[in-house]
């Protein structure tokens, strides 16, 4: 299954669940398991005061946990894609990802 995690953009391939925040993509992942492949965005938007709320790093952060400790499990064949146009979060999440899946293939 494939996950898109992007408050604004609409994907231009097919997804089998789109999550607008952090605590909708968390909320698809309980619900459904970890997905074969997530797509994505680092700025998820602001609140009513403009302080921006949690992103897509702190997702990618959230996977990583709940792999270490067994709750959501990364998928066997688990791939990723950043579509995010913030240079500096797509690398932290690359960074982050591609260092915890070399280190789980070890």
């Amino acid at each position: 299954m494939k996950l898109y995690l992007d408050d604004l953009r609409v994907p231009s391939e097919e997804f089998d669940f789109i999550a607008r925040s952090y605590e909708e993509a968390v909320g698809i992942i309980q619900e459904h398991g970890c997905m074969s492949y997530i797509s994505f965005d680092h700025d998820l938007g602001a609140d009513d005061e403009g302080q921006p709320l949690k992103s897509g790093f702190d997702f990618a952060k959230w996977l990583v946990e709940a792999d270490i400790n067994g709750t959501y499990p990364l998928a066997e064949n688990f791939t990723y894609k950043v579509h995010s146009r913030n240079p500096v979060g797509k690398a932290n999440i690359i960074a982050l990802l591609d260092g915890y899946l070399r280190f789980k293939k070890r």
